[in-house]
């Protein structure tokens, strides 16, 4: 490619930054000089997360100590923080809870959707490209419940639903490939044959919009330290429609969620609404680190990161395109936008070294083996001049990488 036509894409960058109404979210974020691409596995630090915490440890716990349950509302953070990201998920207050992490989500809306189906219904399908921790837990609580796992790609799921379908447990957007669901359209499909619709959210609360109240999902969770930039470990939450909440069964009835917990009765009672979904002691340090790092999205409209999302991963695609030398890297990830989520996967032969070699100058992405090169665009803080310059480097290095080189 010639330079010229290498200066007409960075000044194109430049031009789209300098008119992106998100710019200015940028600086709200701990950032160095490289280009961060793996907010889609660990979103970036919100700079005025530190001193909040500091906060919380010194003066909340460290002065307060246990009054902060009362004075310091530390005892309905997981409620509180539930309905700052319900608005993020499409959905009304009280219907968001923030607890656990993503896996014990899964299992709590799992077991609960089988029950909420009700008797005759004995099979549970699962997403047969989901996230292994999913398959794992699904197949834990089919076990636990008498039912039957049953494995379906995405687009299969309208073939293979019937009379014995319980509950269907899909990802809204592929971790690998960055494919996007039809939520909208498989809730549809999953409710016509009567079971309950499971989604889990973690590759696409933050990137996208999401409407679970819209489009009528039964449960879904997510975790936080992706595009909501919680921090490493942050609680995961659990919504559960309005309409199953006096029904909602969970498998883990801890003291958090009975409906009087400082009764201490050996009678377990459960709370009314989204409390159901709480177990035990909340992660209080996590915790309030996510709300602090919610603050980032005041002001900032999902749809507007959607719009960013879409823009980026085309002109990062682009870059791509005219960069890369021919054939050596191939996009798994949707070219139409109905069909993408807020990350590229390009399938790259040697891709380990590959990846290590942009770490080494400073695009930072990750791995799926054998041979996908993932980058994830949060389009709070990346920018088209980042995303020229992930292609340039990329490209670069595969130019020092002949094909096949596995050990770089």
């Amino acid at each position: 490619m010639s330079e010229t036509s290498r200066d007409l894409l960075r000044e194109r960058a430049l031009k789209l930054d300098a008119a992106d109404p998100l710019a200015d979210r940028r600086a709200l974020f701990a950032l160095d000089d490289g280009v961060y691409l793996d907010g889609n596995s660990l979103g970036a630090l919100p700079v005025h997360v530190p001193a909040r915490v500091q906060d919380v440890l010194t003066r909340q716990w460290g002065e307060l100590r246990i009054r902060s349950w009362d004075e310091s509302g530390w005892w309905t953070a997981p409620e509180r923080i539930g309905d700052r990201i319900a608005p993020l998920v499409g959905a009304a207050a009280g219907q968001v809870v923030v607890s656990d992490s993503t896996s014990v989500n899964v299992f709590k809306a799992v077991v609960a959707a089988a029950r909420l189906a009700g008797g005759g219904r004995d099979e549970i399908l699962v997403d047969a490209t989901t996230f292994p921790t999913d398959g794992y837990i699904a197949s834990a609580a089919a076990r636990l419940t008498g039912h039957r796992i049953v494995p379906v790609a995405p687009d299969g799921v309208p073939d293979a639903l019937g009379p014995r379908t319980a509950a269907v447990l899909l990802n809204h957007v592929d971790y690998r490939s960055g494919r996007l669901h039809d939520l909208p359209g498989l809730t549809a499909a999953v409710h016509a044959a009567g079971a309950i619709a499971v989604w889990d959210l973690c590759h696409s609360a933050g990137a996208l919009p999401v409407g679970l109240d819209e489009h009528g999902v039964d449960l879904a969770v997510g975790c936080t330290y992706k595009y909501l930039n919680g921090g490493p470990g942050s609680p995961a939450y659990l919504y559960v429609a309005e309409r199953h909440q006096a029904a909602f069964d969970s498998p883990l009835p801890g003291w958090n969620s009975h409906a009087d917990p400082f009764g201490m009765t050996p009678d377990y009672a459960p709370a009314d609404g989204s409390v159901r979904g709480r177990v035990g002691t909340p992660d209080i340090v996590s915790m309030l680190t996510l709300e602090a790092a919610l603050d980032v999205w005041d002001g900032a409209g999902v749809d507007a990161v959607r719009a960013k999302s879409l823009a980026l991963t085309d002109f990062f695609l682009e870059c791509v395109e005219a960069y890369a030398p021919a054939g050596r890297v191939t996009s798994v990830t949707p070219a139409a936008h109905a069909e993408r989520g807020s990350q590229v996967a390009l399938r790259c032969d040697g891709a380990e070294p590959v990846m290590r070699r942009l770490i080494e100058r400073g695009v930072v992405g990750d791995l799926r083996r054998p041979d996908v090169l993932r980058f994830g665009f949060t389009p709070l803080y990346v920018g088209f001049a980042d995303a020229e310059r992930a292609a340039r480097i990329l490209a670069e290095v595969l130019a020092e990488l002949p094909a096949g080189d596995t050990v770089g």
